[in-house]
């Protein structure tokens, strides 16, 4: 079975596309039921269905190398482990906090080695990539020192 699941094809680029547009609304929908306004921490998880596809794009882009891809590899990893610092499963989609301040890091590293044109021709969110990363980025810093694994990790960079 592991050999016929391997030389499956990927989904078109339409479904793929569905899904993640799919997953957009749902994150979106998620939001709109938890108050009346998005908040500066859903305006954060808005971003995740963005940095989940931007990373798998990344994942298959020849250009990158084999270190970068292990990093790529990695966020993608974060985002589809069902137990991290916040597990989707019990907080919904509030949750992808964590994943999106692993994705920002990731997206920062690579964006650090390749010219920004590679990263950004892959994005598909609806603001400029560099924008939303600085956003990200300055607002995650708060976040991540509030959540009991920012402090772990300012501990470990140390």
């Amino acid at each position: 079975m592991g050999n016929e699941y391997l030389s499956t094809a990927l989904p078109s680029e339409e479904k793929q596309r569905d899904f993640y547009q799919k997953l957009r609304f749902r994150v979106h929908n998620w939001l709109e039921g938890k108050s009346s306004k998005l908040d500066s921490a859903g305006q954060f998880v808005l971003f995740a269905p963005d940095l989940f596809h931007l990373l798998t794009r990344l994942l298959l882009d020849s250009r990158i190398d084999k270190k970068s891809k292990a990093y790529v590899g990695a966020g993608v990893l974060y985002f589809m482990a069902p137990i991290d610092f916040l597990p989707e499963i019990l907080v919904g989609p509030g949750g992808f906090m964590d994943d999106v301040i692993v994705a920002v890091y990731v997206v920062n590293t690579v964006l650090n080695r390749f010219p920004k044109e590679v990263v950004t021709e892959h994005w598909a969110g609806d603001q400029d990539l560099l924008k939303v990363l600085s956003k990200l980025a300055n607002s995650g810093d708060r976040w991540a020192a509030k959540l009991p694994a920012g402090k772990a990790v300012k501990r470990f960079l140390k």
